[in-house]
């Protein structure tokens, strides 16, 4: 579904990717771990062709992303770390307008966003303005938005942050339930976050990935958790 190879960007002289590469199954939920400024975010955009890449090639069902980044688009739903949502507008007119942007056709708008008023629990603030619904809710907003158009692809970045902790296991549970329908692409430094969703687990530090391996390999070991080999590995890493 997704085939990342070498990719590299810069931004001037600073080298943000090095040399990047990956594949995701259909149907996966992959963790994207790292501290801020490891590159999650950079590569998210690459994917969604919001950046281009400096070199190196991603292929998203079997379309070069640099050159059918259009096509591309229209198999991805992404969900930037700010949700682009105008507070002025209710939930349901603004999603009438994410499904125009998105060129669904006239007559199936009304189904598709009833559809995922229903998935993300917005039914009951369906007609309520933007801007005085709660973050959990516009963070159930954003991803209706995103997935409003049936994506093959889902990109989360930080879907979580700012959250209390019931609207965060909201959205946990909301993305959870998504698994075997879509790929989904969760990029965050929350290391509860990840264990707590993902069957797979990508760690980005320094621009590289260091960690590509399945939840249930890393966790192996009695007792252990993201928390610790996150903290093990970089403790490493930096005495090196």
């Amino acid at each position: 579904m997704i085939i990342a190879k070498n990719v590299t960007k810069y931004f001037g002289g600073f080298k943000a990717l090095k040399n990047v590469s990956f594949e995701i199954k259909k149907g996966e939920i992959v963790g994207f771990l790292g501290q801020n400024g490891a590159g999650k975010t950079t590569i998210m955009r690459i994917l969604t062709s919001y950046l281009p890449a400096t070199s190196g090639e991603v292929i998203i069902a079997g379309q070069d992303v640099s050159k059918n980044s259009l096509a591309i688009r229209r198999k991805i739903g992404y969900l930037p770390e700010t949700p682009p949502l105008y507070s002025n507008m209710t939930v349901r007119d603004y999603l009438k307008f994410a499904a125009q942007l998105k060129n669904i056709p006239a007559k199936q708008q009304g189904v598709q966003i009833d559809k995922v008023l229903d998935e993300c629990s917005l039914k009951s603030v369906q007609d309520k303005t933007i801007g005085i619904i709660s973050k959990g809710y516009k963070q159930r907003v954003g991803i209706a938005q995103a997935i409003l158009n049936d994506p093959e692809v889902l990109i989360l970045d930080e879907p979580t942050i700012g959250l209390d902790p019931v609207q965060i296991i909201q959205v946990r549970n909301l993305i959870k339930s998504l698994e075997y329908k879509r790929t989904v692409i969760l990029s965050t430094h929350i290391l509860s976050e990840i264990q707590q969703i993902a069957q797979r687990v990508l760690i980005i530090k320094s621009g590289k990935i260091v960690v590509d391996e399945t939840l249930e390999n890393l966790l192996k070991q009695p007792g252990a958790n993201l928390e610790d080999i996150f903290l093990r590995l970089h403790s490493a890493k930096e005495n090196e």
